[in-house]
């Protein structure tokens, strides 16, 4: 343990750096831990306070508009690749497309501090039409934010968490390992519940072509059209027969879905 602090302290910033960008960039590694860390590092006159903020703005920015970039070339199918890649697949892509209607461009500003959102607010931000500019202002404000946020924290508790690396050097290899082990288990219960998901989905779905020859047959089916208004907007056509239905108003149209028919929903 005692190694790895000073590994820290020599290579903090490029550590930082790179750790924050991989964070960034959909990896399923936490960066919160490290920021409080450098953060203590900082308070503990190891680091310059300073830097540790620039390095964190520098590893995350870039990222960040990459994402938006790809999100207005690409639209929706940014979004679907970052919902399947985050470990956090409850919020998905209809969550963030609620929030940024009824928050609008604040959105980016509060979206790194919920899990999962952080990922997909950048391409949203593109597929919804703001300005390059800005999002990097907004960006840039939530990054200080939530950066500053965490990195404070260790700052000014600096003297506990130097009490608490001091007992778990004393504790040897057995505490690194534990630390470690729960780590690994958090990113594993993560990833285990995200293939959860993606194969409950995989169970349920339904092809292009399937969904066609149900239709050519005259297979008794019944089609709800989910999406959202801004998938909708970049693909305005609705399959034959299909009935347009906001996910919010499903339960209070429940009696007009008919119950002798197979239920073909369309989503996002």
């Amino acid at each position: 343990m005692t190694e790895l602090l000073q590994f820290l302290i020599e290579y903090g910033y490029l550590v930082l750096l790179i750790w924050v960008a991989l964070d960034q960039a959909a990896l399923p590694i936490p960066s919160i831990p490290l920021l409080i860390g450098a953060g203590a590092l900082a308070g503990m006159g190891q680091l310059s306070l300073p830097i540790v903020i620039v390095v964190t703005l520098l590893a995350s920015i870039p990222i960040n508009m990459f994402w938006f970039w790809l999100g207005r070339k690409r639209g929706a199918r940014v979004l679907h690749l970052l919902c399947i890649l985050s470990l956090e697949p409850d919020y998905c892509v209809r969550n963030t497309e609620d929030l940024f209607r009824r928050l609008g461009p604040f959105s980016v500003v509060i979206a790194k501090f919920v899990p999962g959102l952080q990922l997909l607010a950048p391409p949203m931000s593109g597929l919804t039409g703001m300005s390059m500019s800005q999002f990097f202002w907004l960006n840039a404000l939530g990054t200080i934010l939530w950066g500053g946020c965490f990195i404070l924290l260790g700052y000014f508790t600096h003297e506990i968490l130097e009490q608490v690396v001091r007992e778990v050097s004393e504790a040897g290899a057995i505490a690194g390992g534990f630390i470690g082990a729960v780590i690994g288990l958090y990113v594993a219960i993560k990833m285990i519940k995200r293939q959860h998901f993606v194969r409950s989905l995989d169970m349920r779905r339904l092809t292009p072509k399937d969904v066609y020859q149900r239709l050519e047959e005259g297979i008794n089916t019944h089609v709800l059209d989910l999406r959202h208004d801004y998938d909708l907007q970049a693909i305005p056509h609705l399959l034959p027969g299909a009935n347009r239905l906001a996910m919010a108003d499903i339960s209070a149209n429940d009696p007009f879905i008919p119950r002798d028919k197979d239920i073909v929903l369309v989503c996002s």
